[in-house]
């Protein structure tokens, strides 16, 4: 993951986070420190108390054990504590009576003394306790001082058994001073001990760096393993939401309805969808096989060099053969894809959109307008032309019934009557066209429908020794369709279809179901001569014909009534083989 990366993942975390991050954590790091501390100074604070009454119970039976010997008295009680208080970190020891005067001292120059110790000393002798407190030593150094009573004898006075010799006098006081006869309060003994703090502060300061040091890292631990899991959450909410947006977009590329072909910068296909694979006719396993060049036709080629050249989108209608079918006419986009800048350029994206039903929707929008505008003209003209006709019919009747012994005026007025009744006709089909179709509609059985249809043309087919063959799949079905509305267009394409084959051709109808049985069609096939390309997109044309007699009306009239039924007719052909009509109409009401 590069610095950009990382940046971007922690400007995405809140900054609320981290502040609650901290303060859920610092409380209880500044919790542990203060109570591991706590418990440290309490350590010392005992293990002080525990030397110092060690060294006074020390003390007490070693005077114990010497006033059970000869000779033994003051002298050799302060020898004792002058010995005893040479120990490291043993700053003083002295006794002291309950009035504070100084009976025994480390330092002989003190005894005699009086100690202004602030305490009751008369109750600290009562209590059987070891007591403790923190105090100002020589030279202002701090001094953890031991106390509790001094007990050196047990079960009353010590008498000794034998007297001393020699400075008799100051060896009886200091023995009365230590070892007093009555044990009263009055003559209570309360010992001290001095203990030198600085090698168990040095070490108890040391431990509290040592763990504030350490609850610093365990802090920045803590703080890194919560970020680091909320980065790691916040990594698969985003790989869970990329997934989804990858799906998402794989999704909509593939299902949608434009062409799309991913091309890198060798030229090699690297994607497509499925409207591509319909519209180039290949998969997309073997589109990834081949070279552009080979897959895309020159027109689109031609625009992707354009785009490589000019390194911008470039847009255009083109026309792209294709083999073994009509060309396609497309709207086709080919834009160049970049990285940014370092990365350069990095391929191409063609998206395109066959236009060919489009373009044949706006044909057909043409088509109808102009029809419409013939309509309206053919509307006017017909009902101009038949006032006169009627006149010039009844003129030619009255002339053929005038000479009827004048053959050449009779055969005239004939020919008159008949070409009056030919342009009515013609008028009469005219105005049909013109006006808007009347439709009504029930329920029909369609192929009993064609059936009935087909024995019209049955004389007409047997005369040409043209075979009809229908298909029964389809029996059954019901539309709601208008009868005689249908008939009629049946019945005109199966008069196209005998007129354009030749004797001993076939006459085909089935029907067919799809679309989810929502609409059905019925489809015309014949083996005649078939119709030219050219022709094949004026055949719904009004007038336009290639019979030498028809009037180029019939079709134009039977692709309004399927319109009116909300269907569509549609010819398919090919000049010499045949042509194939389909009437696409819906079973019920759109």
């Amino acid at each position: 993951m590069d610095n950009k990366t990382d940046k971007r993942m922690w400007l995405n975390i809140p900054p609320w986070v981290l502040v609650g991050i901290v303060a859920v954590l610092l409380p209880i790091f500044l919790f542990m420190t203060w109570k591991y501390i706590h418990r440290q100074k309490q350590s010392a604070t005992e293990l002080l108390v525990e030397k110092g009454a060690a060294l006074i119970r020390s003390f007490e039976a070693g005077t114990r054990t010497g006033m059970m010997g000869m000779n033994w008295g003051g002298v050799q009680v302060q020898q004792l504590l002058s010995e005893t208080a040479k120990q490291p970190d043993i700053i003083y020891i002295m006794v002291t009576d309950t009035k504070g005067r100084i009976l025994a001292h480390s330092n002989p120059a003190l005894i005699g003394r009086s100690y202004r110790t602030g305490l009751d000393l008369l109750r600290v002798w009562q209590s059987k306790q070891t007591h403790w407190r923190h105090v100002r030593g020589p030279e202002g150094k701090e001094v953890f001082e031991v106390y509790s009573r001094f007990m050196p004898i047990r079960g009353g006075a010590f008498r000794p058994r034998m007297p001393m010799m020699g400075m008799r006098g100051q060896r009886d006081w200091c023995r009365a001073m230590i070892f007093p006869d009555s044990s009263g309060p009055e003559q209570g003994r309360i010992i001290f001990v001095g203990l030198d703090m600085a090698p168990v502060e040095a070490a108890r300061k040391q431990d509290e760096r040592h763990m504030v040091l350490m609850a610093f890292t365990l802090l920045l631990l803590g703080f890194a393993g919560v970020v680091t899991l909320f980065l790691a959450q916040a990594y698969r909410s985003t790989r869970t939401s990329l997934s989804k947006i990858k799906a998402f977009s794989d999704h909509l590329v593939e299902t949608m309805p434009i062409g799309m072909v991913a091309l890198d910068e060798g030229g090699n296909v690297r994607a497509m969808n499925k409207a591509a694979e319909q519209i180039l006719k290949i998969s997309e396993f073997e589109a990834k096989k081949t070279k552009a060049e080979e897959l895309l036709c020159p027109e689109m080629m031609a625009m992707v060099e354009k785009a490589l050249g000019e390194m911008r989108t470039v847009e255009d209608e083109i026309t792209c053969p294709v083999e073994g079918s009509e060309p396609l006419s497309l709207e086709a986009i080919v834009t160049p894809l970049s990285l940014g800048e370092q990365e350069g350029f990095s391929g191409l994206v063609l998206l395109f959109r066959d236009l060919t039903e489009i373009q044949r929707l706006k044909e057909e929008v043409a088509r109808s307008q102009r029809l419409a505008s013939i309509g309206r003209l053919a509307a006017g003209v017909a009902h101009e032309i038949r006032n006169p006709l009627s006149s010039i019919k009844g003129f030619a009747t009255y002339f053929k019934e005038r000479y009827k012994d004048v053959p050449q005026d009779q055969q005239t007025a004939n020919i008159m009557v008949q070409e009056v009744d030919r342009l009515n006709r013609v008028v009469s089909q005219l105005l049909e066209f013109a006006r808007p179709a009347t439709i009504q509609k029930e329920a029909t059985e369609v192929f009993g429908l064609i059936k009935d249809s087909l024995r019209m043309v049955e004389d007409d087919a047997l005369k040409k020794s043209i075979r009809i063959e229908t298909n029964s799949s389809g029996s059954g079905i019901v539309a709601l369709v208008d009868p005689d509305r249908i008939k009629q267009v049946l019945l005109n394409l199966y008069l196209n279809a005998l007129e354009a084959m030749e004797e001993g051709g076939v006459l085909r109808v089935s029907v067919q179901m799809h679309q989810g049985d929502s609409a059905f069609s019925i489809i015309i096939e014949d083996t005649g001569h078939g119709i030219a390309e050219k022709d094949l997109p004026h055949v719904f044309d009004p007038y336009f014909t290639t019979k030498p007699s028809g009037t180029g009306l019939g079709l134009a009239i039977a692709h309004k009534i399927v319109e009116s039924h909300g269907g569509e007719l549609m010819i398919q052909s090919e000049e010499g083989k045949g042509t194939r009509v389909i009437i696409r109409l819906p079973i019920n009401d759109a």
